[in-house]
């Protein structure tokens, strides 16, 4: 009698084995994303092409460089054939099929990537931020609508599972009530106090190549966060103040830059800074009665009314959202749209408030925004 009522129970568990067994080998299965690497100038790129290198979701087909010195340097660290590696970007689409491409040239050079790739239809992930202005985020999207492309910004906070968490406390427990401030910190003790190579500083302290210093390269990450947090809500007003703490440093961009972005019910302080005495990437969050403060990548710590803080750690991010990589090949193959902190959408917020940012410490006056947003020229 045992085995009779157990037999239907066996047979089900083994059904579900079986399907995840099946489900795992079709994720090993489904042909990789072709991807190229477009420039190797912006040092994250030291992270990502070896991940890329080992991830079986995609399949490097194509390193562009133009200078020889920096192929050489990375074909020998990493194992790769010289055949590998283009001096144009040009030169990888016409010899091979690649899908998309993960962009580590300058903030400037965004633009030309962009709009040479949309003409070939291969879409673009490209490191934080999205552009140097308006003009070149205005002229990127009209590019990537006219050939149907996705365009992606990585910012290594989009993979901070506490991050995630947060958003969920906030927007689908109502944990702590409406948002009524968010603060945020990011930088490090400067970039050449750090060791960033030369061919990293000579654009990422350049004001044109880069589109400023500090408030930029640190302070795109706090926008990001402000405007995913308030669900694409453009801020009513910005203000800003940059400073030259390290002049002989760095002479030509700011080092040290605070932002307010206010809303018609909340404030954000976003804190971008190349003299923080150790390296940071930490925000807190206010609502009407508690807090989310995210201290670390993992950890969160929450307070709720009258409730004692608690602290959590908060396990890595799995599936398709859990890295740039997983991430880039689900939209690719058109498993995901995209959305939140990584889409184009948020991000032309995100360049919107910089440059505003940038007006407003220029200027001295708070920078009011418009209720909307000027639409995107076409491309001729």
């Amino acid at each position: 009698m045992a085995g009779k009522i157990m037999n239907p129970l066996l047979k089900f568990i083994c059904a579900l084995l079986g399907l995840a067994a099946l489900t795992a080998v079709s994720e090993e299965t489904k042909p990789p994303v072709r991807l190229a690497i477009v420039g190797l100038v912006h040092t994250h790129v030291r992270g990502f092409l070896p991940r890329a290198l080992a991830d079986r979701q995609v399949q490097v087909v194509g390193i562009v460089e133009p200078d020889p010195e920096l192929v050489a340097q990375n074909a020998r660290l990493y194992k790769l054939s010289p055949n590998l590696f283009y001096a144009t970007l040009e030169e990888l689409l016409a010899k091979t099929n690649v899908q998309a491409v993960a962009t580590f040239t300058s903030t400037f050079d965004h633009r030309r990537v962009v709009e040479t790739c949309a003409a070939r239809g291969v879409h673009v992930m490209m490191e934080k931020p999205l552009a140097v202005n308006m003009e070149h985020a205005r002229a990127m999207a009209a590019a990537a609508k006219k050939a149907g492309i996705h365009l992606l910004v990585n910012y290594e906070t989009t993979w901070y599972s506490a991050n995630q968490a947060a958003y969920k406390l906030i927007h689908e427990q109502n944990a702590i009530g409406d948002l009524r401030k968010v603060v945020v910190h990011d930088g490090h003790r400067g970039p050449k106090e750090i060791g960033c190579p030369p061919e990293f500083l000579q654009w990422l302290t350049d004001p044109v190549q880069n589109g400023g210093g500090a408030l930029t390269d640190f302070g795109c990450y706090g926008a990001d966060l402000m405007t995913w947090l308030m669900r694409g809500q453009r801020p009513t007003s910005v203000f800003a103040v940059t400073q030259h703490l390290k002049p002989e440093v760095y002479p030509k961009v700011d080092d040290e830059a605070t932002i307010v972005v206010t809303y018609p019910k909340a404030q954000g302080i976003i804190q971008a800074s190349w003299n923080w005495p150790y390296n940071r990437k930490d925000m807190e969050i206010y609502g009407q009665n508690g807090y989310v403060l995210v201290p670390r990548n993992n950890l969160l710590r929450v307070l709720k009314g009258d409730q004692a803080e608690t602290e959590t750690t908060v396990e890595p991010l799995t599936g398709p959202e859990a890295n740039p990589l997983s991430y880039l090949a689900a939209v690719v193959r058109g498993e995901l749209q995209p959305s939140g902190l990584s889409s184009l959408e948020v991000n032309m917020i995100v360049t919107e408030i910089l440059d505003a940012a940038r007006e407003s410490a220029a200027t001295g006056k708070r920078i009011d925004l418009p209720a909307t947003a000027r639409p995107t020229a076409q491309s001729r």
